[in-house]
């Protein structure tokens, strides 16, 4: 490349997700297109992605106002708390609409072989917001693998002694799927958590 401005930014392109080098090229000359306005208005969001934004101090989820808008909001259900490993996984319930309760993100899950245990999470922070009182359901909304079901069993073993009412997500075949391309596991979860019609 004839510009070594032009290679570094194509260079720290693709060390984004989902970008390789032709797609981190095509950004770059968009952006050397860009009017400079445009352009700036990227690096400032980028800029105040790591400057501004931090964790909510009641449910972990990344604000940039403390406690976060969700935990403000007087108008959803405090007493139901979904659990979560991480922001990103609050944003999908959140976008469903189906969801009037608060959160609480775990920041993970317990991977006992990579070395994260209860004290790498907020595992803690959760048990003492439960012990406060005030919180008469969790739902666990960890993700459907052996270390989330791990953690959802751990925080459920922790709570039951509080008196709190803990639940996990339905499970079972997505909609639009057919049976035969449905693992087993999904199949018997399905049959598992069925409902009356």
């Amino acid at each position: 490349m004839a510009s070594a401005v032009l290679e570094n930014l194509v260079k720290q392109l693709q060390k984004l997700p989902g970008i390789g080098p032709r797609s981190a090229e095509r950004i770059a000359f968009h952006l050397l297109r860009e009017n400079p306005e445009d352009a700036y208005q990227l690096t400032d969001a980028i800029r105040d992605l790591k400057t501004k934004l931090r964790h909510c101090g009641v449910c972990f989820n990344l604000t940039d106002v403390d406690p976060c808008n969700i935990c403000q909001n007087q108008k959803r259900d405090h007493s139901l708390v979904c659990v979560v490993e991480q922001p990103r996984d609050l944003e999908t319930i959140e976008s469903t609409g189906a969801f009037n309760g608060i959160y609480h993100v775990l920041l993970g899950h317990l991977a006992p072989m990579e070395g994260v245990g209860p004290e790498h999470l907020t595992i803690s922070a959760l048990v003492e917001r439960a012990r406060k009182g005030g919180i008469t359901e969790v739902i666990m909304a960890t993700n459907p693998t052996l270390e989330g079901d791990g953690t959802s069993l751990h925080i459920a073993d922790l709570l039951s002694e509080l008196g709190v009412k803990v639940t996990r997500l339905a499970r079972g075949v997505a909609v639009g799927s057919q049976l035969e391309y449905t693992s087993k596991a999904t199949l018997a979860d399905a049959i598992e958590e069925r409902k009356s019609l």
